[in-house]
């Protein structure tokens, strides 16, 4: 059976614990990483992970990205957003379309 699981730090995640996804709490990019690995041999389906702490592991991410599970998603702290989720949600949109949906046409 496949779970679904948050990483980040403990005031950002601890809500998602009441909708039943495992929380794996952390304030440090290598132990996030290691969560991360940890939940990849468990059979996670689906991993939320704070920004921050995923851009202290892109390489991984990157690596797992080339698998079908599971599916990371970078999710803002509760101090705000880096971008990092919308940029790669473009990424995505402009590999699938060849083209930037998200563009202003404001911008030169």
């Amino acid at each position: 059976m496949y779970k679904v699981g948050v990483i980040g730090d403990r005031d950002s995640i601890i809500g998602f614990r009441a909708i039943g996804m495992s929380v794996f709490d952390t304030s440090d990019a290598v132990q996030a990483g290691e969560y991360l690995r940890q939940m990849v041999r468990e059979n996670y389906a689906v991993v939320f992970i704070t920004e921050s702490m995923a851009e202290g592991n892109l390489e991984l991410i990157r690596e797992l990205r080339s698998q079908k599970l599971p599916a990371v998603i970078p999710i803002p702290s509760i101090t705000g957003s880096t971008g990092l989720g919308m940029r790669q949600v473009r990424e995505s949109v402009r590999k699938a379309v060849g083209m930037d949906l998200f563009a202003d046409p404001n911008e030169k």
